[in-house]
């Protein structure tokens, strides 16, 4: 498997996981507050390091006040848009390095790989937030590991 191929599959798996976290939100009778304030920064989050990498303006904040659907809908939008993006990214432009503001204003650059590999760490960050909520409330969240992800088939 090439660098390429591996992140189409991780990003397969990420969307995997954010959909069972969203699947169990939006059949929870009560919601903790909390996962869904974490479930959106992170959808967001995940548009805005696109725009970044596409160069183009921002269009969503860091942390939105976002409903379920809202997520679920941007959460669809983002599985294409990044399908898309690691499709037609050359293998060699992995280890390009871009220039970008950070949402505090501050000036970056980092490798295209390195961007690639911190969304998807940190949508497992914020999804292990988002258990700990539901556990909060005495519910048990959805296993979105990705060796159980795998073993079910659930991610090529």
């Amino acid at each position: 498997m090439n660098t390429k191929q591996y992140f189409l599959r991780n990003f397969g798996y990420d969307h995997w996981a954010n959909r069972q976290c969203l699947s169990f939100l939006t059949e929870a009778n009560s919601m903790p507050p909390k996962a869904l304030r974490f479930m959106a920064h992170t959808i967001s989050a995940q548009k805005l390091w696109l725009e970044r990498l596409q160069r183009v303006p921002h269009t969503v904040a860091v942390w939105p006040s976002l409903t379920i659907e809202d997520c679920d809908a941007l959460a669809g939008e983002m599985q294409s848009a990044w399908k898309n993006y690691l499709t037609e990214l050359p293998p060699a432009d992995l280890e390009k390095e871009i220039d970008y503001r950070n949402s505090k204003g501050e000036s970056w650059s980092s490798r295209i790989e390195d961007i690639l590999t911190h969304v998807l760490m940190h949508s497992a960050y914020h999804r292990g937030q988002i258990a700990l909520e539901i556990r909060a409330v005495g519910l048990q969240p959805p296993n979105t590991d990705f060796i159980h992800g795998t073993r079910q088939g659930l991610v090529e």
